[in-house]
């Protein structure tokens, strides 16, 4: 049995599976950045996407137009990421307790719309594997990277799209000071909550595609929370980054890699208690939040809110 799991077909299966997993992860854990990064923490990022998960997951069911469904799932988690940045950024709420409260306004509201419009485990046809041409064929590496669907490139690229604007770009500069010293970037004219607001709704437009990457192109498939705390990773993964983009990926990779590694081990039926196996990513993500909190230095201003003077 051993033998089988580290088979060649084995391990290209854990890591085409990694590579896939670590979709949600990473469009979750890089629109938190952004918000972060200009001060504000959004604990609501689970609850935002079960909401984007249902949506999409709907718009398909009724209409079977996938797009249709990306782009709802887009709309709900920016309207929700509005909310949170009005409740954080104009109303001075504790940030903390707020997105407590929009991760059980996500989870309750999206169990309330399963049971009134569905109320049945239905599936979906999501996203089309799209193999790249050539690319794709290679041996090996052609599975491993080059057989996913839209969502799988888009979130790999999306990485190094967000690092080129956060540190190479002004509105980068800004929401960096922002998330610095307000009160220093107020000074120079940059409007505190201008880009706080556009951070946070953009943030939460992020965790809507990471809600319908779950439900319309991972598992096809709507159920109460579907999620089950991968938002919170996804928090988690932001710190283990260092609020960088390229690092944030890694740890995406890390957990996803782990999932992929539970799922096989179930699969092969290697006589490990399968509540141990489905444990290790939330172990892991205790380890991971001590060690971060042991090197990473968050920004100045982090869930601090800005009461312009004068």
């Amino acid at each position: 049995m051993l033998q089988e799991f580290f088979s060649t077909t084995v391990l290209i299966g854990i890591l085409a599976s990694g590579i896939r997993l670590a979709t949600p992860y990473l469009y979750a854990a890089i629109g938190e950045t952004i918000g972060q990064r200009s001060g504000v923490l959004n604990l609501g990022v689970d609850g935002i996407m079960l909401m984007g998960a249902f949506s999409a997951f709907y718009v398909v069911f009724r209409t079977e137009n996938l797009f249709l469904g990306l782009i709802v799932a887009m709309i709900v988690g920016g309207l929700m990421g509005l909310a949170m940045a009005f409740i954080s950024v104009t109303m001075h709420a504790e940030q903390g307790i707020s997105g407590i409260g929009v991760y059980l306004f996500g989870l309750g509201m999206s169990d309330l719309l399963f049971q009134k419009l569905v109320n049945n485990v239905e599936t979906v046809q999501g996203f089309p594997e799209i193999h790249i041409r050539y690319l794709s064929d290679i041996p090996y590496i052609g599975e491993i990277f080059f057989q996913h669907n839209i969502l799988v490139y888009l979130a790999y690229l999306l990485v190094p799209i967000v690092g080129f604007i956060l540190n190479k770009t002004t509105f980068g500069l800004k929401i960096r000071a922002v998330g610095e010293n307000p009160q220093a970037a107020d000074t120079l004219g940059v409007n505190v909550a201008l880009v706080r607001y556009i951070t946070v709704t953009v943030g939460g437009v992020f965790s809507g595609i990471a809600g319908a990457s779950l439900s319309i192109a991972l598992l096809n498939v709507f159920q109460q929370n579907l999620t089950t705390g991968l938002g919170f990773i996804a928090i988690a993964l932001v710190y283990f980054g260092g609020w960088r983009p390229l690092y944030v990926m890694a740890g995406s990779l890390i957990f996803s890699f782990v999932n992929a590694l539970q799922v096989w081990v179930q699969v092969l039926g290697i006589p490990i208690p399968s509540d141990i196996a489905v444990m290790m990513p939330y172990l892991l993500t205790i380890i991971v939040l001590v060690l971060s909190a042991q090197r990473a230095r968050q920004p100045s201003a982090l869930s601090k809110p800005y009461m312009r003077s004068g």
